[in-house]
């Protein structure tokens, strides 16, 4: 099992940018990670994936050109750069690890954001 610590999150005004970090440990295989978000009252929402070896990106339309997913593997950290964030993107932002690029077996804690109109 691989563990995600995620950090970053906080509150900001629409338009600003945010970076949230994922500090990965553990022994597992893993040949994605990628970012999700839950708001309140929905379900998760999927919006960035990287390959664990490879620099390939996946994102939803809804976030692409926004949201930039990276990594420092020197640091075991994956980033999820948010830009022009708007209110509709308030959620609790997780970080998560798996076998493909959108389905996930491990999951951290999650941050907050909360973008304010």
């Amino acid at each position: 099992q691989v563990q995600l610590v995620e950090s970053g999150g906080g509150l900001v005004q629409a338009g600003d940018s945010l970076r949230l970090s994922c500090v990965a440990s553990g022994r597992a295989f893993t040949s994605y990670f990628g970012w999700l978000r839950q708001a309140p009252g929905k379900g998760r929402e999927w919006v960035a994936s990287i390959g664990r070896t490879s620099s390939v990106t996946y994102y939803p339309e809804s976030v692409k050109g926004r949201f930039t997913i990276s990594r420092d593997d020197a640091k075991n950290t994956v980033y999820l750069q948010m830009n022009r964030l708007k209110p509709e993107d308030t959620a609790v932002y997780y970080c998560a690890a798996g076998g493909n690029p959108t389905s996930f077996t491990s999951w951290g804690q999650g941050t907050q954001v909360t973008v304010s109109s």
